[in-house]
């Protein structure tokens, strides 16, 4: 899940300086769940912008901003209303802005609404978690599935810095030291041999960006097996 704030309300009316007919677009998945860019924050926004002498011309909320086909379908049920717009907020991530534009035929201004923060996880009560860092490069194998690059402040691979204090991270006194929990958690399972093996450092190469992946290429097995 990709996580999401929105921005100040002045910045986005800045940002809308010299248009006034907004077409707005939300997101059905991440968005919505971080109460973002749902229903009633479009709804928000529309009362917003119109107290600020904007007129709204229309709401559409893709179930999946970030993928063009459903981006797509939402855009041609809107499209007359899109034809009277100057311009598009997104109340969704950097993922369902640059796709709104990457489809735009209108030749429209698009603008965030949100700041995309970081890939989640959640749990049970609704608190969102980064564990990932999308590193292209994953060492969960031999870290008993918990990342150090993403939970260690410092990214180490090799076990904790000089800095750790029983138990506790000394960037953040409140936060558990990231190879604390993976001693532990290879201890329990009996595999602690492990930590022997130093590892060398990451290939950034692997993470360079922006990546692509061209599904024609994917390799896929004969139907029946």
């Amino acid at each position: 899940m990709i996580i999401t704030e929105l921005k100040p309300l002045q910045e986005i009316i800045d940002s809308l300086k010299g248009y006034t007919k907004i077409f707005l677009v939300g997101c059905g998945e991440c968005a919505t769940t971080c109460k973002t860019g749902g229903e009633p924050e479009l709804l928000k926004m529309k009362q917003d912008l119109e107290a600020n002498g904007k007129s709204v011309t229309g709401i559409c909320i893709p179930s999946a901003p970030c993928i063009a086909a459903k981006l797509k379908t939402e855009l041609a049920k809107n499209m007359k209303a899109l034809r009277e717009t100057e311009a598009v907020l997104v109340l969704a991530c950097g993922l369902g802005a640059q796709l709104f534009k990457d489809n735009d035929r209108l030749n429209l201004a698009i603008f965030p609404a949100c700041n995309t923060i970081f890939g989640a996880v959640m749990d049970a009560q609704g608190n969102f978690y980064e564990k990932c860092s999308m590193c292209a490069e994953c060492v969960l194998a031999v870290t008993a599935g918990i990342c150090p690059v993403t939970l260690c402040a410092k990214g180490l691979l090799n076990g904790p810095c000089g800095g750790m204090d029983k138990g506790k991270c000394e960037v953040d006194k409140d936060q558990d030291c990231a190879w604390v929990l993976i001693y532990k958690e290879l201890e329990k399972n009996k595999k602690l041999e492990s930590l022997k093996e130093i590892r060398g450092p990451k290939d950034f190469k692997k993470s360079g960006k922006p990546h692509k992946l061209v599904t024609s290429k994917i390799a896929c097995p004969p139907v029946g097996r």
